[in-house]
């Protein structure tokens, strides 16, 4: 029987495929626990349906992705923090701090694991960091530490 897996099974299959398994697996397993729906013709219009759907939004996403690297492209972000003798840092800049000053001297909301900071900033000056906007679109952000 073609069955259309509605949640991942292991050892059989993920959401959204379309496979053959045995007629009793599929009527006193899978179809009853709702794991599964049986592959007819509406059902796969209705699939094909869905995808194009996912597909379209991931589009979108990804534009806006777009959109937004190039608007951080043009930003500054501007960080004030102490320092001694040579430019050092007493402290660090942290991605917690640029994602803060982000969302409120900007107005642009960035989770701060997305802020790809191999080390923390420990000194005076600018610094490009990058920022995974998107699993495909990663973008710049310039980072100004002045002296406080």
């Amino acid at each position: 029987m073609r069955v259309i897996f509605l949640q991942d099974v292991k050892g059989k299959g993920k959401k959204g495929e379309v496979k053959n398994v045995s007629d009793g697996y599929a009527r006193n397993y899978l179809l009853k626990n709702n794991l599964a729906e049986e592959a007819t013709s509406g059902n796969m219009k209705a699939l094909e349906a869905q995808k194009r759907k996912s597909k379209q939004l991931e589009q979108e996403e990804k534009e806006k992705a777009e959109q937004l690297k190039t608007k951080l492209e043009s930003l500054e972000v501007k960080l004030k923090a102490k320092s001694g003798e040579g430019g050092r840092l007493f402290g660090s800049i942290t991605s917690k701090q640029i994602a803060d000053t982000l969302n409120k001297d900007h107005g642009i909301k960035i989770d701060k694991r997305k802020i790809e900071l191999a080390q923390p900033i420990r000194a005076l000056g600018y610094t490009n960091v990058p920022v995974k906007l998107h699993p495909e679109v990663t973008g710049t952000v310039k980072v100004h530490v002045v002296e406080q």
